[in-house]
């Protein structure tokens, strides 16, 4: 048990610097600061707190805070007790991160690749895989094939798993031998998994979408689709929260965004959204799609993806002197300033989506809307 003097008026800075400083938790107290921050976290809601908050007073205000950023019915609103929890700052510089986390992982991989660290021959297959889709990306049938991975088998095997060196030259593989295992694993990891490394150090916001109308069942059961949006310093992504598949995935630098308040503020079921507007190729043109996303935690997206894309265009300034291109055109740079149809990214998404699951609306590279799906049809 922690005890933090003054509980009600302590801040979150006091209470950060007492866990870090507990000697049984053995962390580093200059670097734990740094990685670390106090979340105020329900099911309903996951709020990151400034060193300035005082955790008693935001736990006091939490009815209020559910009220007005969750979806969630009045009994659920009543029943929520939010927990106050340490865990990563979503602000963290990531490339920090990943240095540390690479050096150890590249340690790792050497004690497997020399035998140090003893498996089973299954999970010295499995981890194979990984690494050879680290290296190589998706599965290409045409290149990698029984023949690469028997040639090229000591860059993911250890020795003693794969097969003799003596007789490499022999063009023949059993169904049971290292190289066609090696293959099969490294065939079954999904396409997603880049996404997933990505998608690390993410803040999570609840939301919900557009189901688009297939059919004429499919318009008399017609629902929003609730969804998480995941946001870290590189990307966004949106993700259906029933089925846990990511519907779409953008860079920073392949989106420009805009956030709008309901149209009828005094209506409860009127909510609040972000716009998201990204560049695809479609039947061999560049048009730009628009998706709106509706959440009560809208204005929190907005001023999160601000921050870093503030971030990035501060970094890409002092690397090379000139600004990156990021839509951010107002002049307060709370948020984009996006005009729908006449100013889209000019990247094209590097992440994957499913846009068939998505009702989007579709604009050509002169601004001329061309397309539209849901209630984008009631607008144009």
């Amino acid at each position: 048990m922690l005890d933090v003097e003054d509980a009600p008026t302590a801040t979150c800075d006091r209470v950060c610097q007492a866990v870090a400083g507990c000697e049984e938790l053995g962390l580093n107290k200059q670097v734990a600061l740094q990685v670390f921050a106090l979340w105020m976290v329900s099911p309903l809601l996951e709020l990151q707190l400034k060193p300035s908050h005082k955790p008693y007073r935001i736990r006091q205000m939490w009815r209020s805070l559910i009220e007005k950023y969750s979806h969630a019915s009045y009994n659920r609103q009543r029943r929520d007790e939010p927990k106050l929890i340490l865990q990563r700052n979503v602000f963290f510089p990531q490339h920090l991160e990943e240095k540390i986390k690479l050096l150890l992982y590249e340690e790792a991989r050497h004690n497997i690749l020399e035998g140090r660290y003893p498996c089973e021959v299954i999970h010295y297959v499995m981890l194979g895989g990984i690494q050879a889709r680290i290296e190589l990306g998706p599965y290409d049938a045409h290149a990698h094939t029984i023949h690469y991975f028997r040639e090229e088998q000591a860059k993911y095997l250890p020795a003693h798993v794969r097969k003799s060196a003596t007789w490499t030259w022999l063009p023949i593989s059993s169904k049971h031998s290292a190289e066609v295992k090696l293959l099969e694993q490294f065939r079954r990891i999904p396409s997603a998994a880049t996404n997933r490394k990505l998608m690390k150090k993410a803040a999570f916001f609840e939301g919900q979408v557009e189901q688009p109308v297939r059919g004429l069942t499919s318009l008399m059961t017609h629902q929003d689709i609730p969804v998480l949006v995941a946001i870290n310093s590189k990307c966004l992504y949106i993700i259906d929260d029933l089925q846990c598949v990511i519907l779409l995935g953008l860079r920073l630098e392949e989106f420009s965004w805009e956030f709008a308040r309901p149209s009828r503020e005094e209506d409860p079921n009127c909510l609040p959204c972000l716009f998201l507007q990204f560049m695809v190729v479609e039947n061999g043109a560049r048009v730009s799609k628009i998706l709106q996303v509706f959440s009560r935690q809208a204005s929190l997206m907005d001023t999160l993806i601000t921050i870093f894309v503030g971030q990035l265009k501060s970094t890409a300034t002092d690397e090379t002197d000139k600004p990156i291109e990021i839509h951010v055109n107002n002049e307060n740079g709370s948020h984009s300033s996006l005009i729908l149809g006449t100013t889209p990214p000019t990247t094209l998404p590097s992440l994957g989506n499913k846009l068939n699951r998505l009702t989007l609306a579709t604009f050509d590279e002169n601004g001329h809307c061309i397309g539209q799906m849901g209630s984008w049809s009631l607008s144009y």
